[in-house]
């Protein structure tokens, strides 16, 4: 369809020949751009929140189809393993929980690479009754965390602040345990579990990790080693597409929350206006180098803080993984787009 629309321009083309040659050649890309459409299959994490937001707004406000690209977003959730989907060809890409995630995969011989990370801070907090004021003062408190999290932020906090694994419990992403037991501490995202406790009428400090040192990026794209050699263009246009989602996303979230509702039925208006205040509140999107580089950026130095923590916890051999092959910064070094 693209070369048949491109022959068809010729003969005008050419009756146009006083015009510069790279104004016609804009006219024949401008052209194909409209009516390509490649398909591309993009996989969530969880069920349809507005943690996603900002891939829903680019599907709602046209952006994928700005970049020739017919997007199917699919939602994960409990029970799915979307990397296994993915390696299965279900999937052209999918959002990973960090960057620490490709790493491990890596380390177990699945070929990962993380091409963007459209939030700059990790969601993942502790929380604690009111009268906690510091994650020093959790020492001496039981602390429910999930099994996942022993393989990212629980090494990270034993080596920080001292923390010991008979202080853990499970997480069993229910926070009743922690509204009728005082002492208790869990974990939780800032954009999530603190809105379930304020419905509860209960008073707690978050503590997000990511603003005491905790170093990976969330939120990540990721794909197969050889979708990132194969659909080169095709995942340049998704990342910079989803980009502009997300800036759009935080500017006007409406577009993109009716998606998600559709989506996901039971997810609330309450519960999506304070998750989009906290993603603006706390700068998980647009904070740090994603202030002067744009959304999606990463940074080889903030890439190797993570995997040194994983090194340093004895969760990944050096010898087995190499860094380098765990991302590539191509899709969004040159990105520019700034909140």
């Amino acid at each position: 369809m693209i070369l048949r629309t491109i022959d068809l321009l010729r003969p005008a083309a050419a009756r146009f020949s006083r015009f510069p040659p790279l104004l016609l050649a804009g006219l024949c890309a401008l052209v194909a751009t409209a009516h390509a459409s490649e398909k591309f299959v993009f996989m969530t994490n969880w069920y349809a929140e507005a943690e996603h937001g900002g891939f829903y707004q680019a599907l709602a406000t046209g952006q994928y189809a700005k970049y020739g690209l017919d997007v199917d977003l699919r939602m994960g959730g409990a029970q799915i393993n979307i990397t296994q989907l993915m390696a299965a060809g279900q999937a052209d890409c999918i959002i990973g929980a960090s960057d620490l995630q490709v790493v491990m995969a890596r380390s177990n011989g699945v070929p990962l690479v993380t091409v963007a990370a459209m939030f700059q801070k990790d969601p993942d907090a502790l929380i604690a009754h009111e009268d906690v004021g510091s994650l020093e003062q959790m020492r001496n408190h039981t602390i429910l965390i999930a099994a996942s999290s022993y393989q990212n932020f629980w090494p990270w906090l034993k080596a920080r602040y001292g923390f010991t694994d008979d202080q853990a419990r499970p997480y069993t992403f229910n926070v009743q345990p922690f509204v009728a037991d005082r002492s208790l501490v869990q974990q939780g995202y800032i954009t999530s579990e603190p809105y379930a406790l304020q419905k509860a009428g209960v008073k707690a400090n978050a503590f997000l990790l990511s603003d005491y040192g905790y170093p990976p990026y969330s939120t990540t794209i990721v794909c197969m080693e050889k979708t990132v050699r194969s659909r080169h263009a095709a995942l340049a246009a998704f990342v910079r597409a989803s980009a502009e989602g997300w800036k759009s996303y935080l500017a006007d979230p409406a577009p993109g929350n009716a998606l998600i509702k559709r989506d996901n039925p039971a997810m609330t208006d309450d519960q999506l206006e304070f998750s989009v205040r906290k993603l603006k509140e706390t700068g998980l999107v647009t904070s740090g180098d994603a202030a002067r580089l744009g959304i999606g950026i990463m940074t080889d130095a903030r890439l190797k803080a993570s995997y040194d923590f994983l090194v340093s916890a004895h969760l990944v051999d050096p010898a087995k993984v190499d860094l380098s092959k765990t991302y590539t910064t191509e899709f969004v070094r040159d990105l520019k787009v700034l909140p």
